[in-house]
């Protein structure tokens, strides 16, 4: 019998986890902010590892990055703002300076951001034949992320490179389109050869994650994407599990249905 080295340790039961939801599709906890980078840094990694295998050996998933400064507001527990006023008896031998209790505020600060996509390249030429994107907070809202993933879309718009823009966020303004169809999140494939047609995959929380079909080369085989697959891979090897607490309600809040919905998945 081996004796135990430390018996002053003790073991506290620790207290039980909300149930994690099995949720048909996608996630809505992982949309969370301060959360999302991680979560779009192992998407991006998981994506790569599993098309790669359909690809090689014409084709290879590339993951690229873009880095930009990014105005966030971040609180400053120092920064007190005095005011200072003249007594009424105000003399040049004496003042009297009144300073009231400061109001902690935020400012904004610059943040450099790294933003991961895919590139899948044709080997023997290194030709960009189609670009894949997932859309990240910055991207949706007012600012410099959002400019520059502008900018960087229309110029792939403009060129011979397919384009898969992946849209797993609820929060923020759509990318630019037509008849775009409201949905929670979104999924557009846009074929070099058929624009300004595109395709898109629109569906909400309650449903699955659409496969799709990865545009290459004219006359390829175009390997099938499971995203809810690939999501559920990056959850599980980044032990994302650890990090949720599902007894909270997600953020970005979901509408009073879709909670009550997603209650009802702790019960199952």
């Amino acid at each position: 019998m081996i004796a135990n080295p430390d018996r002053s340790r003790v073991f506290l039961p620790q207290p039980p986890k909300a149930m994690t939801p099995k949720f048909p599709g996608m996630n809505p906890y992982l949309e969370n902010p301060a959360l999302w980078p991680e979560v779009h840094s192992w998407l991006i990694v998981e994506l790569a590892r599993s098309l790669n295998p359909l690809l090689v050996p014409k084709y290879r998933a590339a993951v690229e990055k873009r880095v930009y400064s990014d105005a966030v507001l971040v609180g400053i527990p120092d920064a007190s703002v005095f005011e200072v006023r003249p007594d009424a008896d105000f003399t040049p031998a004496t003042t009297t300076q009144v300073m009231p209790k400061p109001v902690r505020v935020t400012v904004p600060q610059t943040e450099e951001r790294t933003e991961r996509y895919l590139e899948i390249r044709e080997v023997k030429t290194g030709r960009v034949v189609t670009a894949i994107e997932l859309l990240s907070p910055t991207n949706k809202r007012a600012g410099e992320g959002r400019q520059k993933y502008l900018a960087k879309r229309q110029k792939v718009l403009n060129s011979r490179t397919h384009l898969v823009e992946i849209d797993l966020l609820r929060s923020g303004d759509f990318m630019p389109m037509t008849a775009a169809i409201p949905s929670d999140y979104r999924i557009l494939v846009s074929r070099a050869n058929l624009r300004p047609e595109a395709e898109l995959y629109p569906f909400n929380l309650r449903e699955t994650i659409p496969e799709f079909s990865l545009p290459l080369l004219p006359q390829e085989r175009e390997p099938v994407v499971h995203l809810s697959d690939i999501l559920e891979r990056a959850y599980s090897e980044a032990a994302l599990d650890l990090t949720i607490d599902y007894s909270r309600s997600p953020v970005p809040p979901l509408r009073d249905v879709d909670e009550e919905w997603v209650r009802s998945l702790m019960s199952l």
